[in-house]
């Protein structure tokens, strides 16, 4: 599916007055990452600015998911830097508690607890990690459901709600811990079609608030529309990072000529 609309253009047309920050949100010098013999991340150099929106591209395989659950710990790396928000992660727990506080991350798979409300999934950790009272935890969650569009979910359990409304209470739970930057790990493929534009329609509204954000998606229409880069992976690898412009239009790389050919068709 491609993704295209009239908030697609207009995203286009506002992007180039968004600005993105001097102040760097992420730095990764020569990180690798191995699954046992597997060498799934390769020598990877990647800078994120403060409010810069990235959207990583590339097949099955190519280290994509990897790269970002780096990011927060979810995947230790073996040599390297990866530096979030000043703070580098190391085998320190203060320091993953510190950085996952402040990196959202929205998965392919909901991981809602289906014993909860969509309320309670949202106060969960604010109330736990943050120490929140729930009056003021709520008041978080509604505002946040109501930005993305469910608040009268809110009392629901996940099991009543379909796909994209699953996903989108993932996408305000993760806003409810008031995160710097946000992740995104393919959070439309396990989505039926007709749901995956109310997705991306919320995450293009977190991209105009200049939230930081690096998607790993297969949705080029959304990565023309909202990315400051797009970055290509292969065999574990970044193979070539431009803008969404010179990257659809220019690409340098035979690799991603190929990939280009064979997603988008011609």
């Amino acid at each position: 599916m491609t993704y295209s609309d009239n908030s697609t253009a207009r995203m286009t047309a506002d992007r180039s007055a968004m600005s993105v920050g001097d102040e760097v949100a992420i730095d990764i010098v020569k990180m690798n990452k191995w699954f046992g013999t597997f060498h799934v991340l390769r020598d990877i150099d990647l800078t994120v600015r403060r409010g810069e929106r990235i959207v990583i591209a590339g097949p099955s395989g190519s280290g994509k998911s990897t790269l970002i659950r780096c990011i927060n710990r979810l995947e230790e790396h073996q040599s390297g830097r990866i530096v979030v928000d000043g703070v580098e992660l190391t085998h320190d727990l203060k320091n993953i508690d510190k950085v996952r506080s402040e990196v959202g991350m929205v998965f392919q798979h909901f991981n809602l607890f289906p014993h909860l409300t969509v309320l309670e999934n949202c106060t969960l950790a604010p109330i736990w990690v943050r120490k929140l009272p729930r009056r003021q935890a709520d008041e978080i969650a509604m505002r946040y459901l109501e930005k993305v569009r469910i608040p009268e979910q809110a009392h629901k359990y996940p099991g009543q709600l379909s796909g994209g409304q699953q996903q989108r209470v993932a996408i305000a739970r993760s806003l409810c811990m008031e995160p710097r930057i946000m992740l995104f790990d393919e959070p439309t493929s396990a989505l039926d079609p007709e749901m995956i534009k109310e997705v991306l329609d919320t995450m293009i509204e977190l991209a105009q608030d200049g939230m930081t954000m690096i998607c790993v998606t297969h949705e080029m229409g959304f990565a023309q529309a909202v990315a400051n880069r797009v970055i290509f992976m292969d065999q574990g690898q970044i193979v070539e990072q431009n803008s969404p412009r010179e990257f659809f239009n220019n690409p340098q790389s035979e690799r991603t000529k190929l990939f280009l050919s064979q997603i988008l068709g011609h």
